[in-house]
């Protein structure tokens, strides 16, 4: 479906992240497969040395692709909370359509006929419109800064861990390369037994310990989007959705009363019965 002018660039936005999401998922993927293979090339050698090493770097190795995937993961959670926000722009789009398409009616019909009596009713409608359209761009303003801080803190936070968790990975990985006995022999001459194993699998250990006792350190993002304020006028539920209207309209019997001046200056005929009622605020198609 063609997304609303307003949710354009963040629907965009979403999409390009489901195609980077994909990509870490397959790299995970990749990473899994090439242990697999650095293993069973590592056996094929012969060399108990070799083999042994390149076995258990193909278990680190195979660990750091499984962080690919729970990064994925952790992107995918960040990508609903855009979602939100793309929601609450298509929420807000109609308000912005009636407001102008009532605008449009009211300056054709003053270049058309002056005296109509149908203006009126009109102005009321715009009214209406500019105050319904009023609380949806202050909800909108409210849901995105709310939202945008939510979604990146996730991302942020995943992007750290992964790289967090992938270092102990290497540091740990790299401890392997020094049982690999690299000294030249002249033919003829046999190596040094292979007698590391115990200190090999010490690493793996190391390894999965560190992994396990990892916390995270970053800075908490604070929020004061649950405290009362001009967001709460309509009620939004955390899928970036309005849940009810009775905000708009305390808000719109306000600014009609205000508004009596256009009904005393401009007119003295009655309201036409068979205007159009103002355009709510709609949810976004599924």
């Amino acid at each position: 479906m063609q997304a609303p002018e307003l949710s354009k660039k963040m629907t965009k936005l979403i999409k390009s992240e489901n195609s980077a999401i994909g990509a870490h998922e397959a790299a995970g993927r990749e990473r899994t497969s090439i242990a697999a293979q650095l293993s069973e090339w590592g056996e094929a050698t012969d060399d108990d040395n070799i083999s042994d090493i390149s076995d258990k770097l193909g278990v680190m190795l195979a660990e750091m692709g499984e962080q690919e995937d729970v990064f994925a993961q952790n992107l995918e959670d960040y990508r609903g909370i855009l979602k939100q926000i793309r929601n609450m722009e298509a929420s807000v789009q109609p308000s912005r359509d009636q407001r102008q398409k009532v605008t449009d009616e009211i300056a054709k019909l003053k270049y058309k006929d002056p005296a109509s009596t149908r203006l009126v009713t009109l102005e009321h409608e715009l009214v209406r419109a500019e105050a319904q359209n009023l609380v949806a761009e202050a909800q909108l303003s409210n849901i995105t800064r709310q939202k945008l801080k939510e979604a990146y803190d996730i991302h942020l936070a995943a992007v750290i861990e992964r790289a967090e968790k992938q270092t102990i990975l290497a540091r740990h990985a790299r401890r392997l390369l020094n049982y690999i006995d690299d000294s030249p022999v002249v033919p003829g001459d046999a190596r040094l037994a292979y007698d590391h194993e115990h200190e090999a699998r010490q690493i793996l250990e190391d390894a999965e310990n560190d992994l396990r006792g990892w916390e995270s350190t970053v800075e908490p993002i604070t929020s004061t989007a649950g405290r009362d304020s001009p967001s709460h006028i309509n009620g939004i539920n955390h899928s970036g959705h309005v849940n009810g209207l009775s905000g708009v309209e305390e808000h719109e019997s306000d600014v009609l009363d205000d508004a009596s001046a256009i009904e005393t200056n401009n007119v003295t005929a009655p309201v036409e019965s068979g205007a159009p009622p103002a355009k709510m605020l709609v949810e976004p198609a599924a």
